[in-house]
Parts: C-alpha cells; sequence; structure tokens
C-alpha cells in the first residue's frame, strides 16, 4: 500500500510529473517568446503562477449553479491526470511492467480531464462557460475516435499486444514504429490529437480568450484554478510521453540515453509549440471536420499500410 501511495504522489506520479511538466511549460513559453522577439518568462515562472493563485489568490464562487460539483471538478481532472501519468510513467521508466490491457485503461482515463472541465464549467452557471464546455464536448467526440485509431494501428504493430510496456519492448527490440511510413503518418496524427487534448491552438476553442473570455475556465479562481494548472502542467508531459512510448521506443535513463530521452521529449514539446504559434485558431465546425474526415483517414491509411508491413 505504502508503494502504491509512492507511486501515485511522489514518484512517478503527482509530485515528479507536474514538477517536469511546469518546466515544460517554461519550456513553451520560452519557445513561445523567442518567436514573438520577446525575452519570456524565467524558469521558475510556472511555479510562481501555481503557488500565487494556491496560496495567494482568493476563491470566488459564482453566484449560480452547483458550488460542490464546481469545485471537485478540478480535484477530479488532478487525479486523473496523476493517475494517468502512474500507468504511462511506470513502463516508460522501468519501474514495473503494468498489467495487459493498460493501454485501454490509459486511454480512457487521460479523458478525464476533459470531462472535468465540461462538468465544472457547466457547473458555473455562467453561458459563456457552458459554451466552452459545449465546444469541448465536440471537440472530445472528434479526436477521441482519432486518438483511438492510432492506438489500434499501434496495436497491430506490436502484434496485437494491449500492454504498454510490451509496446515499448517490442520497439527495442525490433525499431521504433515511427520508422516506417505508417509509424511517420501515426505520428503525426497523434501530435494533432495531443495538441487538441491540450486545448492549444489552433484546438483551443474551448478557451479562447479573445471569443468567450476563457470559457470552462471563466469562473474559476484561486485554489481550484490553481489545480486546473496543476493538471495542465501533468498532461503537458505524460501526453508527449505516451506518444514516444508509443511510436518513440519510449524514454531510457541510463548512461547516454538520459540526454536522448531528454531530447525526445523536448522535440515533441517543441512541435506542438510550433503549431500552436503558427496557426490561428480555426472554429469548432472545422476542427470537427478536419478530426473525423482528414485526420482518420490518415489514421485508416496508416492502419492499411501497417498491415502490409510498411
Amino acid at each position: 500500500m505504502a508503494e502504491q501511495l509512492f507511486y501515485f504522489l511522489i514518484y512517478p506520479g503527482l509530485l515528479f510529473a507536474a514538477v517536469i511538466g511546469a518546466f515544460l511549460s517554461w519550456y513553451d513559453r520560452k519557445i513561445t517568446a523567442w518567436v514573438q522577439f520577446r525575452k519570456g518568462p524565467p524558469l521558475f515562472q510556472p511555479f510562481y503562477d501555481f503557488f500565487k493563485l494556491l496560496l495567494v489568490k482568493e476563491t470566488i464562487l459564482p453566484k449560480y449553479g452547483s458550488k460542490g460539483v464546481f469545485l471537485l471538478a478540478p480535484i477530479f481532472a488532478v487525479f486523473g491526470a496523476a493517475i494517468s501519468g502512474v500507468f504511462i510513467l511506470l513502463p516508460l521508466l522501468g519501474i514495473q511492467s503494468g498489467f495487459q490491457g493498460d493501454l485501454i485503461v490509459i486511454f480512457y482515463l487521460l479523458t478525464i480531464p476533459s470531462l472535468t472541465y465540461i462538468i465544472g464549467a457547466l457547473a458555473s452557471g455562467n453561458p459563456l462557460a457552458a459554451v466552452g464546455g459545449s465546444r469541448e464536448m465536440k471537440l472530445i467526440l472528434s479526436y477521441e475516435l482519432t486518438f483511438l485509431l492510432v492506438i489500434v494501428a499501434i496495436i497491430q504493430k506490436a502484434g496485437l499486444t494491449i500492454s504498454f510496456s510490451d509496446i515499448i519492448a517490442e520497439q527495442n527490440l525490433n525499431g521504433a514504429f515511427a520508422g516506417n511510413i505508417s509509424g511517420i503518418i501515426l505520428f503525426i496524427v497523434a501530435i494533432f490529437c495531443i495538441q487538441a487534448k491540450l486545448a492549444l491552438v489552433p484546438f483551443d476553442m474551448p478557451e479562447a480568450e479573445t471569443e468567450i473570455a476563457s470559457g470552462i475556465m471563466i469562473e474559476y479562481s484561486g485554489t481550484p484554478y490553481a489545480l486546473i494548472k496543476l493538471t495542465k502542467y501533468i498532461m503537458f508531459f505524460i501526453l508527449p510521453a505516451f506518444l514516444i512510448g508509443l511510436l518513440w521506443s519510449g524514454l531510457n535513463f541510463q548512461g547516454i540515453n538520459i540526454l536522448w530521452s531528454i531530447l525526445k521529449i523536448l522535440f515533441v514539446v517543441l512541435l506542438l509549440t510550433l503549431i500552436r504559434n503558427t496557426n490561428p485558431r480555426v472554429k469548432i465546425k472545422q476542427a470537427v471536420r478536419y478530426f473525423v474526415i482528414w485526420m482518420n483517414l490518415l489514421a485508416i491509411i496508416a492502419i492499411v499500410l501497417s498491415y502490409f508491413g510498411y
């Protein structure tokens, strides 16, 4: 029991994933600043932001709506992100092998933060939050099918195993899945799915500050908003790590491989950052069409190519 709590709360769960995610958030903001010819924030700015919200800023509850559900939603978001991080990072770090079928469990756990954002937004009683929640629901329905097709293709490439650790072991034995045509296509599709999961431009319609004043987050402040930031930090680390485990042989923190593993994570985050800094926000119907038609089509092509060994 103590070991499981350590995994969940300290390493590689809540604390570890949050700290690494905060540094990656700084990296993202720094790259964004350089692209825009600005200096950017100091290294510990994400930590300043979190603790200022947690310890200094007042928590203001909405006058209308369900206050209990409104406050519980960020707690469940942190839980979903942290437990997803445990299932993803344990096999990646070689701590233990996980269990048969954990890949499917991870897929569902990663949807918890987005669902709790919707619940919290609807519980706030704010019409702009409801608009954001509606957009988030439509976005989930579009990119989750695409992400599932990516996982189906990877299961096929790994010899029909649904164990995340077996998928990583298969790549370490026979080479990364991203080393052939179908793997490259899957990598591209997965990058855009992660972009949507993180609600980064061009898929930030649920928050859209210039349109609906932060949408699903409009009523959050103080400690609840600090928990949402914490969730975003964790997701900003575990989603790129999950992608690397699925298609790029995972991570190896032994010897010189430590540097290579860090560079892989930084490369994926760099791609996400460059995409969000070189594209305008799209309309929700454009995003849905983009995933339902084009990304699904690419994923299906990758499945066919993978079946024939390409």
